[in-house]
């Protein structure tokens, strides 16, 4: 990172009286001509304030602090603005002899107030008069306005008299907190000196209980808008939890409940002890950087730190990618944001410990209404049945730190009694423990009784979330786990994830215990179906909790999660092969998803190969519930009916291999299973539908276990349309429960029909997330699409006609007529573009009895798949089944594959020439813009 530069003073940037010397030479040149006047007075400010913002701009890409860039700025602003006010009074609209009533102060009120700016922050300002609007005030209000809005500001402004003012903040919490910060800066000095005094005695003396009580709701209602977690991957700088906004509410609530003359001195308070202090202004420094640093950038007032702007922002602020000892290299994008969200847990914590003095100090006062933080005593402390412990407020607390300090395994009993007691922790406890960290030592973290307390919490919690939630944010959960305490605030650069690995980890162990309790069984019905039957839940449970701290470390994320794993387990104390058990679990979390959604389930390679992987029932009842958690903790948006039905098929295609013993042949086992299940399906549908007998006795078995038998009806009479109708038909239905419309058609087989139907799906702005492919022996092709929307949703279930025009295109390709396409505008690829994405081609030749599997890998966009099954047409293969998959910016999809005689690829020059082929088109970025290129970019994270 750059070295800090030293502050610099506001005259070395911008010289305020020469500024007006200026401003008065171009007003007497140009006397008697007020346009000209106006227009040279602009020239000036606007030469005056670019000069000063460009300082600003290279004194921050310096190492120069955010505090200060803010300060600097608004510095700046205020000798522009005084600088305006003085010509127009003076030149413009000189009073030479003021009345009372003609008096004017102007204010900067709210951020502006506080003085500091962000580079493109509106500016409030209030234009105080001692009485009703006159003439001339209006005058020189209405000019300055103008001004300002020429030099390109966006003015947040109010006139109003020192009696409106005190009238309209008590009315208006939102008022009475910009006055509270208003600062004079030009004009009638005793009209401002009235204000701020009267405001002190008629607004603020006696309100402090209700003002705390108004922030703190309207900070949390701030937090449900923004996101309510602090660990969103694209946080907003200065609204979202543990940002500027929050730092800025506890300023307010300082210096409402004690005024003080400047802000500055707010930190000088006894509410704030030094330690206190330092965590405040680190805070603010940093997140003051990130959002100028981001407003110059963009050249816009934008707070949210998004992911085209994050390795730019990163780069600005000197951090570079950093070499990890034996592991990959920490890019510096994951640097810059992992200190981002440390600094956000800081804010979180000092949140806690400012509100526990303030509930100190208040308390004496008899507070009414106060929110959760600063709620009425109701009886005092009242002692536990537990020694040390007590419940204040109905929450949570200790005698003193020294309980911690008698027997250190108390900071993991607080919680435990938390839980079982649904109390919140005080935040006094908090604190306490926060600053007993060094108590857990390595001898603690192997006492059986600490792993016996922590598996308290963990496996047989009420609350498990919620509780290993305050864990994490006291910093407790990662000192007594420092394989977890590695991942804490650690940000994946990827577009998959929506929060931090730390929050994800603990997201997804509260969806286990929700499972547990039976809460998920209308979206996961098979995982609590089967909880019962699970022996080792403890296991699951740690298994869950230490998925991903492999992430970045040596061979991988799975070898170095095993490890990590195996080393927490064995130090809390478990049996050996419990020890192994949550190793496996770990090192292969991610198989079952990667079969699900990567692979054929109704191929009897690739559930034997599975089902060797997995080896017994009990494995695969516990990967079931660990990747459901897995999928479900990583954003609110990325898990869907589609791979639920997924998981579900691969879990009962592996378990009747189960059911066929431990001598039998896994591919032959499913391959009976598979022939069994075909014949009855073929046979109750020609029972059903006579007709359709021919249809029937043409179509593989793999096609009869793919689908149901009312599927088997609608395919049949499909066929019979095709057809009647120039041998192309297709249909929609859309499937609630996989939120997915699916897209059958059928029509005489051709080469590169598959990626012509691609092609149209994905004019219409659609995306496939899965495609099966059949062929039958009379060379008539049953394609089936299951398409979703940009949203995730069903295509078309809010547009029915949309769809129609959608199957009557795909008819229409099908017949080699040309489609009509729906004009569509171009996607945005703006936060796609910040990755650096290395495209990937692989030819597995042994996941299939039958076919070969072409999985790819590559930034994804509109019309990739139809580009990549054109590919693999003109290379004279024909596709069997498609597998669509996405993780965030990256496409994976798998095809099924096989060449004009039926087999696999098998020879060497071909797949290579294929490879080749096949990366040239993912790795194509011609469709990018210049302007997607101006920013930095990183390498995009392959971790999931």
């Amino acid at each position: 990172m750059p070295p800090r530069l030293r502050p610099t003073r506001l005259e070395y940037v911008l010289d305020g009286f020469k500024l007006r010397a200026q401003l008065s030479a171009a007003a007497l040149d140009a006397i008697g001509d007020e346009a000209e006047q106006r227009k040279r007075a602009l020239e000036i400010l606007k030469a005056a304030l670019f000069r000063g913002r460009m300082i600003a701009k290279e004194r921050l890409e310096s190492g120069a602090g955010g505090i200060e860039t803010a300060r600097l700025l608004s510095g700046v602003t205020d000798e522009v603005v005084c600088a305006l006010y003085d010509f127009t009074t003076v030149h413009v609209f000189r009073a030479r002899n003021p009345t009372e009533g003609e008096r004017l102060a102007l204010m900067a009120v709210g951020g502006y107030g506080r003085g500091t700016l962000a580079p493109f922050s509106d500016l409030d300002l209030l234009f105080l008069r001692p009485y009703k609007q006159t003439a001339h005030a209006e005058s020189v209000i209405e000019f300055m306005l103008y001004a300002l809005w020429d030099l390109g500001f966006k003015v947040g402004h109010a006139s109003r008299t020192v009696e409106e003012c005190l009238k309209l903040s008590r009315e208006d919490f939102t008022i009475r907190t910009s006055i509270l910060e208003a600062r004079r800066l030009t004009g009638d000095e005793r009209l401002a000196d009235e204000l701020k005094r009267r405001f002190r005695e008629e607004v603020i003396k006696g309100t402090g209980s209700e003002f705390v009580a108004a922030k703190l709701k309207e900070r949390d209602e701030r937090h449900a808008r923004a996101g309510a977690s602090r660990y969103l991957v694209e946080p907003n700088v200065k609204e979202g939890k543990g940002a500027l906004r929050d730092l800025n509410t506890l300023f307010w609530i300082a210096q409402y409940l004690h005024p003080v003359e400047s802000p500055d001195h707010a930190l000088s308070l006894e509410m704030f002890d030094r330690r206190d202090v330092r965590a405040f202004i680190r805070a603010f420094d940093f997140l003051w950087a990130v959002r100028c640093h981001l407003h110059f950038v963009t050249g816009r007032p934008e707070e949210r730190l998004s992911f085209d702007l994050q390795p730019e922002i990163a780069r600005r602020m000197g951090y570079l990618d950093r070499p990890r000892k034996d592991g990959d290299n920490t890019p510096a994008v994951e640097r810059f944001m992992r200190r981002y969200f440390l600094f956000a847990r800081e804010v979180g914590v000092l949140t806690r410990e400012i509100c526990a003095q303030l509930e100190a100090d208040e308390a004496k006062k008899e507070p009414q209404g106060l929110s959760r933080f600063l709620p009425r005593r109701r009886g005092g402390r009242r002692p536990l049945d537990i020694p040390g412990f007590l419940e204040e407020g109905g929450r949570l607390t200790v005698e003193s730190a020294a309980l911690f300090e008698a027997d250190p395994v108390n900071l993991l009993r607080l919680f435990v009694i938390a839980d079982r007691r649904n109390l919140d922790l005080h935040p006094d406890a908090f604190t306490a423990a926060s600053r007993s960290l060094p108590l857990i030592t390595s001898k603690m973290r192997r006492d059986p009784r600490a792993a016996e307390t922590f598996l308290d919490v963990l496996a047989r919690g009420e609350r498990t979330y919620r509780t290993l939630t305050l864990m994490n944010e006291s910093g407790v959960l990662g000192r007594y786990l420092p394989e977890f305490g590695h991942i804490v605030a650690q940000m994946q650069f990827n577009m998959y994830h929506s929060y931090t690995v730390d929050e994800h980890t603990l997201r997804a162990v509260g969806v286990i215990a929700e499972i547990a309790a039976g809460r998920l069984v209308e979206t996961h019905p098979l995982s609590v179906a089967i909880w019962p039957l699970i022996e080792d839940t403890e296991a699951l449970f740690l298994a869950m909790l230490l998925h991903d701290t492999g992430k970045g470390g040596v061979g991988g994320q799975e070898k170095a999660g095993a490890r990590a794993a195996r080393a927490a387990c064995e130090r809390l104390g478990l049996e050996r092969h419990r020890v192994d058990l949550v190793a496996w679990l770990v090192e292969h979390h991610l198989i079952m998803s990667d079969y699900a959604q990567k692979r054929d389930v109704t191929d009897p390679g690739t559930v034997a190969a599975f089902a060797r992987i997995v080896q017994n029932p009990e494995r695969l009842r516990l990967l079931l519930v660990l990747t459901v958690a897995d999928i479900r903790a990583v954003g609110p948006d990325v898990w869907n009916g589609w791979k639920g039905q997924l998981l579900r098929e691969l879990f009962g295609a592996t378990e009747a291999i189960f059911r066929g013993g431990r001598g039998a042949d896994p591919a032959a086992s499913f391959a009976r299973h598979l022939e069994g299940t075909a014949a009855g399906a073929r046979a109750a549908l020609i029972a059903a539908d006579p007709d359709a007998a021919g249809w029937a006795n043409t179509m593989e078995n793999a096609y009869f276990t793919g689908f149901d038998a009312e599927d088997h009806l609608h395919h049949a009479a499909l066929a019979r349309r095709a057809a009647l109708q120039g041998g192309a038909a297709a249909e929609a239905r859309i499937m609630a429960d996989r939120n997915a419309v699916a897209i059958t058609l059928t029509a005489p087989d051709r080469q590169g029909l598959f990626a012509k139907l691609s092609l149209v799906i994905a004019g219409f702005g659609a995306n496939v997330v899965g495609a099966r492919a059949y062929t039958s022996n009379t060379r008539q092709v049953l394609d089936v699409f299951f398409v979703q929307d940009g949203s995730g949703a069903a295509y078309g279930h809010d547009n029915p006609r949309s769809l129609e025009r959608l199957v009557a295109a795909l008819e229409a390709a099908a017949r080699g007529e040309a489609p009509l396409m729906e004009a569509r505008r171009a996607p945005d690829t703006s936060r796609t573009a910040a990755f650096a994405i290395t495209p990937t081609v692989a030819i597995d030749n042994d996941a299939s009895t039958e076919a070969s599997v072409v999985e790819v890998s590559g930034r994804d966009r509109p019309g990739l798949l139809g580009a990549v099954a054109q590919v693999l047409a003109e290379a004279g293969l024909s596709i069997q089944s498609a597998h669509i998959d996405g993780y965030g910016e990256r496409a994976v999809d798998a095809f099924y594959v096989c060449d004009s005689q039926g087999g696999k690829l098998t020879d060497p020059r071909k797949s290579a020439a294929l490879k080749q082929t096949l990366t040239e088109i993912l790795d194509d970025e011609s469709g990018e813009t210049v302007a997607n290129r101006r920013l930095e970019r990183a390498r995009a994270s392959f971790a999931r």
